[in-house]
């Protein structure tokens, strides 16, 4: 990519990642549950995102989602819109832009560098970059995570998930090509990795289920 090639302008994308790593960190999870005396951190499952709020209380849930997914909608519409590097900054930036928002959220200074597991935010960052790709993506996830909430799956909310980001990744590939569609395939894989207790813990289950007796 030109920008990336131009060492004049490595300061500049430096500073607009810094920028939305900043946006990133800030922890809606964690203020929506502001006058509660709760610490989100220290109940359910520890994460400070929308599923384990949503154990505590669903409209402060919603407002973790709408404020984690909008803190990926406004860092991609600033650096490439409001505040862009170049008229022609190119999918790979948005992309490293959006790699910056998400890494902010899961790891946080303001939480001591831990967060959440980065699915509202890179959504944000998905609408943002591809929205008819994610307006597909999005609908995949409703309809997987009502059926997984009607069938009472275990880690409903990481099936669902990363099902869509693997499901946007495909039409990545087949749609805009091997390079949308590695970026794409590098989000999914940091996601899953982010997500590696759930799958510790959907093993679990599946074990203690297929168990005699």
């Amino acid at each position: 990519m030109e920008i990336l090639a131009n060492p004049s302008l490595w300061g500049a994308v430096a500073l607009r990642m810094l920028a939305c790593f900043a946006l990133g960190s800030i922890p809606f999870a964690v203020v929506a549950m502001a006058g509660t005396g709760i610490d989100i951190r220290r109940v359910g499952s520890g994460n400070p995102g929308f599923n384990n709020v949503l154990r505590v209380s669903k409209p402060r849930a919603w407002a973790a989602l709408v404020g984690d997914v909008g803190k990926g909608v406004l860092a991609i519409w600033l650096v490439t819109r409001l505040w862009p590097v170049s008229p022609e900054s190119g999918v790979v930036l948005g992309w490293l832009f959006g790699f910056a928002a998400v890494l902010g959220h899961c790891y946080s200074p303001l939480l001591k560098f831990n967060g959440g597991k980065g699915i509202a935010t890179s959504g944000g960052v998905m609408v943002m970059l591809y929205p008819l790709l994610a307006a597909v993506a999005i609908a995949f996830f409703v309809a997987l995570r009502l059926t997984g909430s009607f069938l009472k799956w275990s880690e409903r909310g990481m099936i669902a998930s990363l099902a869509s980001w693997a499901l946007f990744t495909v039409l990545m590939f087949l749609l805009r090509g091997p390079a949308d569609g590695g970026l794409a395939a590098a989000m999914t894989l940091f996601l899953a990795w982010r997500h590696r207790k759930n799958f510790q813990n959907l093993i679990s289950t599946f074990e203690r289920s297929e168990a005699p007796g």
